[in-house]
Order: C-alpha cells, then structure tokens, then sequence
C-alpha cells in the first residue's frame, strides 16, 4: 500500500460540534496570520450535517450566556469569524444592538454557528465515523502516527488515515432515569423537538417533563403553550426549580483565569469550586423562566384550572407501557408515598453523562496514563499524559471537569480552550519539523478532502 493512498495530517478532529469547530478556526487563523506552515487537519462527524442541540431550538428560547463567549472573540477579539461578524454579514447588527441584549436566541446563535461551519467545511467529513484508532505498525519513523479507520456508510468505508494528533469532542451522552427506556412516547430532552413533530398534538391529553433544570423548565413552558387542552405535569426531584447564580462574581468561575485557578489548585480548592459555584449551570434555571412558570400554575389555580402541575419533591421510580399510554412510577414528597401517573408522552430532561473516550481510543487506553481515581491524566493543554512511548498526541475536548473544571465542556470558555489547543499541536509540530520533514496529505485537493 502506497502512502498516497494513507493520507498523513497534522491532526483529526473526531465529532465536529462547536468545540472542534472553534479549533478548525483557530488552526485556519494561525495559518492565514502568516505564522509558519498550514497545519494539515481534517474533521469527522457521524451525523450527516452540522447540528447543535437542534432538538432543543425552542421558541424565544435564549442563550444563558453573552454573544461575546462565541467562537473566537476571547481568543482574538479582530476574527472575521465572530457573532459580530456574522451580523454585519447577516445585515443584522443594528437591529441586534437596538434590542439590548446580551443574550440571542438559541436559534440565531445556531445560526452563526453554521455560518461558522461553512467557512470551513473544506475540512470537514459528514457522515463519517471512527470505527477505530491504533498505532500505525512497525518500529519505524512512523510509528508516531496514528492509524484512523473510518465507516462512512457508503463506497468509502474501511477507509484509513494516519495523524499526528487526534482531538476527541463526541459531545455528552443522554442520562436517563433508571428504569426508563426510550421509544416513541419516552424522549430525551435532546430528541425532544424531533419526538414531538412527529406526533398528533390532539393526541397529547396528558404529558410529563422530568427534571430540574434549564431544559425541562423550557420543554414544560412549551407544551403549555402548545397544548392548550393538555394537563402539563412537572416532576421535580428539588422542591421547586433552583435559581442559576449569573451574578458577576460568580460568573467569574467561566473566566478563562479561573481554569489554571482549578488545574494547578490543591484538592481543597477544587472541591470548593464544586460546592460553592455548582449553581452556575448544573440543575438550575434561568429567574425569568422560574418566574414566568410561577405565574401561569398561580394563574392557572385563579381561574379554577389545574392545567399545570408541579411534583416537587419527586422521583421517578420505573416506566411502563400500559396499552397506548405510558405509566410512570412515581415516588412523591418527603414521605417517598407511591404514586402512579399514565401519560401520553414523557420526557426526560435529565441531563448527559461525560464525554468517556476510553472505547473509541481501544487499545490506545493502555498508554494512557490514569488518576487514583481512574481518570484520565492531563495537561494543562488538553492532551492526556501518555506512556513516553506513544508520541503522538491524543486531546480531549470535554470530559476533564476533574482536571480542568466547570468550564470543560461549555461554551463559556470554548474559544480560548480551542485556541490553547491548537498552540500546543503547533508548537509540537515546529519541534517535529525542526528535526525532520513535515509530511503534507497528497490527497488534499483530491477526492477525500
């Protein structure tokens, strides 16, 4: 096999979401600022098209943070590649600074993002995933590459690339309550919109949103207003909906400063991040929309009708299917009395799991060096500490809460994390080529980029 036919690049970004999205930005603006050499990367994502949180584009739903924590700005306030940017190219930017607000909607900030993923799709692969990732064979020059395979579904899969570096960003992975299953009337708050189109509004007499955050406050104000004949039931584990702390001095916990604050800080340190700002985003909701909820159930008692409901203080225990409805087991106040509640549609909005990359490195893992506590090791840039023997460098873009803090999966810090990634892959690429040459994929331009 020719190496022609194995394209070599700098570095493979695997799951192409905004994170990875700002780092192919970041990588191009190193390049076009005439910094030394264009770092080869390529970008694969198993979805067939762009997509962020798209089942979540709720009407009049906001951002939860400022337009100025988009792609690049913390990072390079000049890029053409920011939400300004977009405006002005959009035609919009006097009507977005005569609104006042610092906060778009979720659908005009999904918007930019593909704005953003159009100015770079040269270096994108939908439709491909990465069935697997190993050391390139053999004690030789290259044994510092990885071998990538990709499955792309069509005339191209078991096709291989080799890289440097690869960047893991597979984005979080649903949680749902224990003894619940998905199918077409349970749903996941991130398949809730697509869930929901499909079926017959007239059909939903009765449904239940469970959870206590952001998500499942949003999803139970829209079944209210969409449907004006059904009971809208809230099944809250808290008693009521927490407030989210974005006052200033919390919100410094998402400054760029407060991640070396939490990397090289001791383990009391850390602990006291969690406990004391752990309601700036987990489990907590938006004062505008606690309000607002507030006063239709207040409003709803006034004129006699009980259309909202909220459960507090309750779990859900188990689901079943009951001829066409769904029953939920439900364990209610402080007494944990058992209760039973059949819906037409249940949805969950609670929460993810971490990115876990272990499977898809396979037997890379073993080269990975590990905490006390099972996790993964990394450096303050991303990449995980590795055996001395494996020299190429394997990143991850979330799933390092534990070594690097609250902002390791959000958007808050998203520009500047991608930005210290990207440093880092060019500064090892300058220390390689200072030895040897840099080896440029022949295929670029051909049939696979």
């Amino acid at each position: 096999m020719t190496q022609r036919e194995h394209p070599i690049y700098d570095v493979v970004g695997i799951g192409f979401g905004p994170s990875n999205l700002s780092l192919a930005i970041a990588l191009r603006e190193h390049w076009t600022s005439g910094q030394e050499g264009e770092v080869s990367a390529l970008f694969l994502e198993r979805q067939s098209s762009f997509g962020w949180h798209r089942n979540m584009l709720l009407p009049s739903a906001t951002m939860q943070i400022s337009f100025l924590k988009d792609l690049v700005t913390f990072r390079n306030p000049t890029s053409s590649y920011s939400f300004v940017a977009f405006l002005h190219a959009s035609g919009r930017l006097p009507q977005f600074v005569n609104n006042q607000d610092f906060f778009p909607t979720r659908e005009e900030f999904h918007q930019y993002l593909e704005w953003a993923q159009d100015r770079v799709a040269d270096r994108v692969r939908y439709g491909s995933e990465v069935t697997s990732i190993r050391l390139v064979p053999g004690d030789t020059p290259e044994a510092d590459r990885l071998r990538l395979e990709i499955a792309d579904g069509g005339h191209r899969a078991g096709r291989v690339i080799d890289t440097r570096n690869v960047v893991v960003s597979t984005g979080l992975v649903p949680s749902m309550p224990e003894g619940a299953e998905r199918d077409e009337r349970v749903w996941h708050s991130s398949e809730f919109l697509d869930k929901y189109r499909r079926m017959d509004p007239s059909a939903l007499r009765r449904v239940a949103v469970v959870g206590a955050g952001q998500s499942a406050a949003e999803i139970t104000r829209f079944l209210h207003d969409e449907l004006p004949h059904a009971e809208v039931y809230s099944v809250i584990p808290s008693y009521g909906y927490s407030v989210a702390d974005d006052t200033p001095f919390a919100n410094q916990i998402f400054d760029p400063g407060a991640v070396d604050d939490y990397y090289f800080g001791t383990d009391q340190t850390r602990e006291a991040f969690w406990r004391y700002h752990r309601n700036t985003n987990y489990s907590v909701v938006d004062d505008e929309v606690i309000r607002d909820l507030y006063r239709r159930a207040y409003d709803g008692e006034v004129r006699g009708s009980k259309r909202l409901q909220f459960l507090n203080l309750t779990r859900v225990t188990g689901v079943k299917r009951v001829g066409a409805e769904t029953r939920v087991s439900l364990q209610v106040g402080p007494d944990a009395e058992v209760r039973e509640l059949d819906c037409d549609a249940l949805v969950c909005a609670t929460g993810y799991k971490g990115m876990e990359p272990t499977g898809l490195l396979g037997e890379l893992d073993r080269y990975c060096v590990r905490d006390g506590d099972g996790r993964y090791r990394v450096e303050r840039d991303y990449r995980v500490v590795t055996d001395p023997e494996l020299r190429c460098g394997i990143y991850l873009q979330g799933g390092t809460e534990h070594s690097h803090g609250l902002t390791s999966s959000l958007l808050s810090n998203i520009a500047v994390r991608s930005g210290e990634i990207a440093d880092s892959i060019v500064a090892r690429r300058a220390g390689r080529i200072a030895g040897s040459p840099v080896t440029v994929p022949a295929e670029v331009g051909g049939d696979f980029l």
